[in-house]
């Protein structure tokens, strides 16, 4: 078929062509944008999930319908090596100069604008490009204590009031969260818990891996209060099926019977991959009306070739050899998520204490533990790539442990 036509899109957060179920999130996460702007309370709401179940899609997705109700967002993303502050100010700065254009009393967003400056001055942070176009300075004894669980709700406090002088709601969207370090994550969380009961238009929708959720509990134990956590997992087959069929029965093609369930079972209903295999099959259909059975199966060598050679193999290749042996083993076993116990004995180690090698692959984010004992990994699929690409579990010598300390594990 026609590859200029086709419908699906793989890619780290790009929109695929039919969103399917996912509409109880989105409205959930709406309705809580729209108590906000009426300045109701509501809880904030943190999405987790493994990588490719489309967190990010799901995040673009509100700021679009947000933004067409004439709401401001903004979009931060977290990455390790980039501290919270360099990634808040300048799309602060950017929402309140946007508040200030709007005709109307201009009082709260100046006062903000000055509680900005402080906050900068108070961080110790080189922030590029923060000239306002003003004749305002900071306001001292705002935001500027260099304490950043103090000036963070101060700065975003004040955000907020801004925004309810101008009768607009604002959502900040901040994807990746993990990556946030604790002190971070915890003054980001206070700062929702003061907004919250003021009953500003400010909304906070965050996205994350499943450790998000603990990580959040141990910076602050009252965070399972205050936001809503949804868990973003992979589709049904009947999403499945609606994800393929309906983007291609608009351009009046169709899948052949029981071809569809072959690409849910390569895919196990994982976004991502349903766009990887829904983009092949398009590519490889030799009919221009119909993708049959053996067009997926034809497909199905090169989509794998190429979440081998890219979506899995980045993240492989940093990996030590003690670790691709331990991700190795939790392939081996069957049930998912696997046991520390299984995977230790597998490996040749003890499974009493927390190893070096899987806190390593912890700290990686390769793996997370659901629950005391359990190991699962945070890429879905993995363990099929380590079984075509480490044919071999490496048997650790009580030597090599002894040496490498895995004996601890």
């Amino acid at each position: 078929m026609d590859p200029y036509k086709n419908p699906f899109s793989p890619g780290a957060g790009a929109l695929p062509p039919e969103l399917v179920g996912r509409n109880d999130i989105i409205s959930q996460a709406l309705l809580g944008v729209g108590r906000s702007a009426r300045f109701m309370s509501s809880q904030s709401m943190i999405l987790t999930g493994l990588r490719g179940v489309g967190k990010t899609v799901l995040l673009h997705t509100i700021k679009n319908e947000v933004e067409k109700k004439d709401g401001l967002t903004l979009f931060v993303e977290a990455s390790e090596g980039k501290t919270m502050l360099g990634l808040l100010i300048p799309v602060v700065r950017r929402a309140l100069l946007s508040l200030d254009r709007i005709e109307g009393v201009k009082d709260g967003v100046r006062e903000s604008l000055r509680v900005l400056l402080s906050f900068i001055q108070g961080a110790k942070v080189k922030v590029s490009d923060v000239e306002f176009g003003f004749d305002i300075g900071p306001k001292p004894g705002t935001a500027d204590s260099g304490n950043l669980e103090a000036d963070l709700p101060d700065l975003l406090e004040a955000l907020g009031k801004a925004a309810k002088e101008k009768s607009k709601s604002i959502v900040l969207l901040f994807d990746e969260l993990q990556y946030l370090p604790k002190a971070e994550l915890s003054a980001l969380i206070v700062s929702i818990h003061r907004i919250q009961p003021l009953q500003l238009p400010l909304y906070l929708v965050g996205a994350g891996l499943p450790t998000l959720r603990g990580m959040a509990d141990d910076a602050k134990s009252y965070a399972e209060r205050l936001f809503i956590f949804k868990t973003v997992g992979p589709l049904s087959k009947q999403d499945t099926a609606s994800a393929l069929e309906q983007p291609v029965g608009k351009l009046g093609v169709s899948f052949e019977k029981g071809a569809v369930d072959i690409i849910y079972e390569n895919t196990r209903g994982y976004p991502y991959f349903i766009q990887e295999w829904g983009q092949q099959s398009w590519n490889t259909a030799q009919s221009p009306t119909i993708i049959t059975k053996q067009d997926i199966l034809d497909s199905t060598e090169q989509v794998i070739e190429k979440l081998d050679e890219s979506f899995f193999k980045v993240r492989f290749d940093r990996l030590t050899e003690a670790e691709k042996n331990y991700l190795r083993a939790m392939a081996e076993l069957k049930e998912s998520p696997s046991r520390t116990g299984e995977v230790a004995a597998l490996v040749g180690t003890s499974s009493s204490g927390r190893g070096p090698v899987r806190d390593s692959l912890l700290k990686k984010r390769m793996i997370y533990s659901p629950s005391h004992g359990l190991v699962d990994y945070t890429v879905p699929l993995f363990g099929d790539f380590m079984k075509r690409t480490v044919p071999k579990i490496r048997k650790v010598s009580r030597n090599k442990r002894e040496k490498t300390g895995l004996e601890s594990e």
